[in-house]
C-alpha cells in the first residue's frame, strides 16, 4: 500500500520535470479536511497524507467555462474541438467516486490495486478514461519487524523512505474522478470536489522485504500513453498496469516522526544510523540488523 509519500517539488519545478502546458495549482479547490492543510497545499511537503490535497498530473480537453467562470466544469460543453492539454492540478488523495453519497468513501480508496482495477466498479471507468500521475520524491513504507516488539508486544514497525535510485521523479500512476455534491447550487465554488487514488502493484525484490506492495510507478516515455484521455483500450491499460522494471528503486530507514501527520521538513528523509537500529531488516540483503 501507499500511505504516506514526499512530494516537495514546487510548481514552477513540476511543469518542467512533466512537460506541463498549463499549470492550474494556484486555483483554489474543495478541501475536506477540518482544518487548514499544512504545510499549505501546493507547497512542499514531505508528508503527505489521505484527505490532502496534492499535485496531479492530467491530461484533458479544454472545457467551455462555468457558470463561475473558473472553466473546467467536468460536465461542460467541448467550445469546439481544442487539443487536449497536459496540466498541473491539485487533487484530494482518496478517490470519491461519481455515485457517492458523501466524501468520506474516499477514505477508503486511497490505492486502487493494479490487478484488480479493471474490473472493479469504483475504478473501471476512470482506469479507461481518467487517468493521472502522482509527482513524489519517494514513498514511506513500514517494515514489521521479524524478532523486536513495541511497548504493546506488536512487531516493532520501522519506517523507510523508497526513492528512486538514479535520483529522478517519481511518477505514481494514478485514477482521477468528479463528485458532484448535490447539496449546493450550480456555479457555487465547492460544488464540485475531484480526487484522486495511488495504483499499487507487487513490490520489487528487496523492497518485498519492507512490505508486499509498493505504488506503481512509470517512467517517463510511458507518461504520454498513460495520460492519453482518448487510450480507451483495455489490453492496452493492462499492459501499462502489468508494467515492472525491479531495481530501479533503493530504500533506507528514517525516523519514527513521519507517523504523525502534525511532522514536515526534509528532516523527515534524515537515514537513521545504523546502531540506533532494532530488529529492522536491510532490503537489500535480509540481514537482520539491531539483533
Amino acid at each position: 500500500m501507499c500511505g504516506r509519500y514526499a512530494a516537495s517539488a514546487r510548481p514552477d519545478e513540476l511543469v518542467e520535470a512533466f512537460d506541463i502546458d498549463e499549470d492550474h495549482s494556484a486555483e483554489p479547490g474543495r478541501s475536506i479536511l477540518k482544518n487548514p492543510q499544512h504545510p499549505a497545499p501546493g507547497e512542499p511537503d514531505w508528508n503527505m497524507a489521505p484527505s490532502k490535497q496534492a499535485p496531479v498530473v492530467l491530461t484533458r480537453t479544454p472545457r467551455a467555462r462555468d457558470a463561475a467562470g473558473t472553466g473546467g466544469a467536468p460536465d461542460g460543453e467541448p467550445d469546439g474541438e481544442p487539443e487536449p492539454t497536459r496540466q498541473l492540478r491539485l487533487l484530494t488523495w482518496g478517490l470519491v467516486p461519481a455515485w457517492a453519497k458523501d466524501v468520506k468513501l474516499g477514505q477508503r480508496m486511497t490505492n486502487a490495486r493494479a490487478e484488480s482495477v479493471l474490473g472493479k466498479g469504483a475504478f473501471a471507468k476512470a482506469a479507461l478514461s481518467r487517468r493521472c500521475i502522482v509527482p513524489a520524491d519517494g514513498w514511506y513504507e513500514w517494515q514489521k519487524s521479524p524478532t523486536a516488539v513495541d511497548a504493546k508486544g506488536k512487531p516493532r514497525k520501522q519506517p523507510f523512505f523508497i526513492h528512486r535510485a538514479d535520483g529522478g521523479p517519481v511518477g505514481f500512476a494514478g485514477l482521477y474522478e468528479f463528485w458532484r455534491d448535490r447539496e449546493l447550487p450550480d456555479g457555487h465554488p465547492d460544488a464540485w470536489l475531484t480526487t484522486f487514488t495511488i495504483i499499487t502493484t507487487a513490490a520489487d525484490p528487496g523492497m518485498d522485504r519492507i512490505h508486499d506492495r509498493q505504488p506503481l510507478v512509470l517512467e517517463p516515455e510511458q507518461w504520454d500513453q498513460w495520460l492519453d484521455p482518448a487510450e480507451k483500450d483495455p489490453d492496452v491499460v493492462r499492459g501499462l498496469l502489468e508494467f515492472a522494471a525491479p531495481g530501479r528503486f533503493d530504500a533506507y530507514p528514517v525516523g519514527r516522526a513521519v507517523g504523525s501527520i502534525s511532522n514536515n521538513g526534509p528532516a523527515l528523509l534524515e537515514p537513521v544510523a545504523r546502531e540506533e537500529l532494532v530488529g529492522v531488516v536491510d532490503p537489500m540483503t535480509g540481514e537482520v540488523i539491531g539483533g
